[in-house]
């Protein structure tokens, strides 16, 4: 999965009606315009830091940085200004994308070559893309999944970094890199101040099951089928994130449902001003704000979780009920 998702990645732009799949941030500008607003309150909580790291893990095309950014500028200058662009991409193609828009990120290939100092960062389907490794118990112990010859073989992993238990067939998924860098970040806010929000697919608490899919042409596709030519994705565990980074010294607040933490930042309110400046779109604008929240649609599977030093007050939009 690794090798083939960074295949993917590296030669082609999978984003919008012409390639593969549409995130959040194509859907509609309120979404990036929410986030932008949700860091600039983060700021103030941290104590309006200046100089203050603002980061995007995965940023695509640079559009949900673009948005907030543009929000950023109008209603809350003095954060704009203290701001100092990041943003986290391996992939050439998108890099070009993203200069664009942001010529004055600087690119980091990971999380951890970030700067020193306070940090802020956003992480929209970023780790849902990670690569997963999978285990099977088999007569009472793990074994692991892999591919050879294009199907799937198991082969005994007694290093498994599961608990010696589970139901006989049972299937369980660990994100490795994804739990590292939900450690990076824990330790990283513990020590020198910020929060991360990170918006993704999966379950509220850990649960057995593979999840893993592949979407070529806004399709579901055979995970198997030709490598490097479709977005290979998994369900994120939120719970073992939160817990990654607690256990590095941060506080974790959520997961909540995307459509909670949209509603509760104003992507309503922003998306009917929109609808009411553009008429000719407005109820496009309207319907993207209905996806985005709905739980029939994108609302309930979509979940936000916010890690932040452990001083840092609840985070907008992750009070509690």
């Amino acid at each position: 999965m690794a090798r083939a998702n960074a295949a993917y990645y590296a030669g082609r732009d999978p984003f919008g009606a012409a390639g593969d799949f549409t995130t959040a941030p194509e859907i509609t500008q309120a979404f990036g315009e929410c986030l932008g607003l949700w860091a600039a309150v983060t700021w103030t909580l941290m104590g309006s830091p200046d100089p203050v790291l603002l980061a995007e893990a995965g940023p695509g095309r640079g559009t949900l940085m673009a948005d907030a950014l543009r929000a950023i500028s109008a209603m809350v200058p003095d954060f704009a200004r203290a701001a100092r662009l990041h943003l986290v991409e391996t992939s050439p193609l998108l890099r070009e994308a993203q200069r664009a828009r942001l010529p004055e990120a600087t690119w980091h290939d990971n999380v951890a070559a970030l700067p020193d100092g306070p940090l802020i960062l956003l992480a929209n389907e970023f780790l849902d893309a990670l690569p997963i490794r999978q285990f099977v118990r088999r007569g009472g112990a793990w074994a692991e999944r892999f591919v050879a010859g294009g199907a799937f073989a198991e082969r005994p992993a007694p290093d498994a970094p599961l608990p010696d238990e589970g139901e006989e067939g049972e299937v369980r998924e660990v994100n490795e890199p994804a739990l590292a860098l939900a450690a990076t970040l824990g330790a990283r806010l513990a020590a020198s101040g910020g929060a991360a929000l990170l918006i993704d697919y999966g379950p509220e608490r850990s649960a057995p099951g593979s999840s893993l899919q592949a979407i070529r042409g806004h399709a579901a596709a055979d995970p198997l089928a030709d490598p490097g030519t479709a977005d290979l994705t998994a369900h994120v565990d939120f719970a073992a994130l939160a817990a990654a980074a607690r256990a590095a010294g941060a506080a974790a607040h959520g997961p909540v449902p995307q459509g909670v933490l949209l509603t509760r930042l104003g992507l309503h309110s922003r998306a009917a001003a929109l609808a009411a400046s553009d008429p000719g779109r407005g109820a496009r604008h309207l319907e993207a704000a209905t996806r985005l929240t709905a739980p029939e649609a994108m609302g309930r599977l979509f979940k936000a979780l916010a890690l932040c030093h452990p001083a840092l007050p609840t985070p907008p939009g992750f009070e509690a009920a």
